[in-house]
């Protein structure tokens, strides 16, 4: 199993963004995925889940700003991100499941800063 995270980089407040996350060797249709980030300093938290039928799930400070989706064809996870804030500022990685644990990608760095 492998998971590849992509489109991190340095915008603005108020900036946008969509984060990219490639899975391979599962069946990625089936399983639940979610976000999280670990910004400088601090442990991982939760951001988004999107379940396999599409539902999805933001942490309070994503809802309104932040939108999870799947391309189940491709296998591929994407997070876009607008109206971004300073607090943004983090590594975000994919998971699969539910749950936090240690991401085993190498996740993609977002920076939020004028």
């Amino acid at each position: 199993v492998q998971l590849v995270e992509s489109g991190g980089d340095l915008v603005q407040p108020g900036g946008s963004l969509r984060l990219s996350c490639v899975v391979s060797g599962f069946a990625f249709h089936w399983r639940p995925m979610t976000c999280v980030r670990q910004a400088p300093g601090r442990g991982f938290t939760w951001v988004s889940t999107i379940e396999s039928d599409g539902t999805t799930l933001y942490t309070d400070s994503a809802k309104g700003r932040f939108t999870i989706s799947r391309n189940n064809t491709d296998s591929v996870l994407y997070l876009h991100m607008n109206n971004l804030k300073p607090e943004d500022t983090a590594t975000y990685y994919c998971l699969i499941g539910k749950r936090v644990t240690v991401p085993t990608g190498q996740g993609t760095r977002v920076t939020v800063s004028s």
